[in-house]
């Protein structure tokens, strides 16, 4: 009889396991993130001055090549400055979202009422990314809801031109950003005030002033992440794969996926 046989019949099963183990411990972080649930992304876009479809499904197929998401897209208000939309009567607007982007283009829009039913969603925890003229929306407003919610206060820009980026800190949004980056033409921000809790990723300087103003970077508003960037103006931005990398990683690391 030979009893070597049982030992060779549990060994195969073993070694299947223990490879199955390790194929599991080899998985690459892209692998790993797509085995999560589809990111549940709500954006609000609209208003005054820039191509927004073009934009939004230029976002869509960038974060696509990234992870799932189920996009919930509301473009309303018309194409003017002054805008109060229905979405925000609701004071559970954001509940079904991980992560919300705001797009939307509203400088002349200024009630403390309407600006409190958004924000009070996001410092209540849930994350947001600010995109462009979302910065110079509700500029006209006396309170600073909005302006502490996005972690800095601008309300003017200079000249369409190539700003050079410099990067400020090692940061997982920036991180695939080429050290010398130079994006197509867009609208520099000029930034009056950073904000207690807002960590500037990376800033460029005015060909006017010649002073350096944040371009991206990341803030703490209640208990939620803020992604912030002042690129986004024109087409050529959206189709710049670069910028659109560090959108998608703005994204992921704001709904706390990174």
């Amino acid at each position: 009889m030979n009893l070597r046989k049982p030992a060779t019949f549990v060994r195969k099963p073993l070694m299947f396991f223990s490879f199955l183990a390790a194929l599991m411990l080899l998985q690459s972080p892209s692998q790993a993130q797509s085995s999560k649930k589809p990111l549940r992304i709500l954006l609000v876009t609209g208003g005054c001055c820039h191509n927004y479809p073009f934009q939004t499904e230029a976002m869509k197929n960038a974060l696509a090549k990234t992870t799932t998401a189920e996009w919930t897209v509301v473009n309303e208000g018309g194409t003017g400055t002054t805008a109060t939309i229905a979405l925000y009567d609701d004071p559970r607007w954001a509940a079904s979202y991980d992560v919300v982007v705001h797009n939307e283009c509203f400088a002349d829009t200024k009630e403390p009422a309407y600006l409190k039913k958004i924000t009070s969603a996001h410092f209540a925890g849930v994350p947001a990314v600010v995109i462009h003229c979302a910065i110079h929306s509700y500029r006209s407003a006396d309170v600073d809801d909005w302006r502490q919610f996005l972690g800095v206060t601008s309300r003017r820009h200079d000249h369409q031109s190539r700003y050079p980026v410099k990067k400020t800190v090692k940061h997982y949004i920036t991180k695939k950003l080429p050290a010398d980056w130079t994006g197509p033409k867009d609208e520099l921000y000029i930034i009056e005030k950073v904000w207690p809790a807002t960590k500037v990723l990376a800033t460029s300087v005015s060909e006017r002033d010649k002073k350096e103003h944040p371009v991206i970077w990341t803030n703490k508003y209640g208990k939620a992440r803020v992604f912030g960037t002042t690129f986004g103006h024109s087409d050529g931005m959206f189709s710049d794969p670069d910028f659109l990398t560090m959108l998608s990683r703005g994204i992921i690391w704001a709904a706390g996926r990174d």
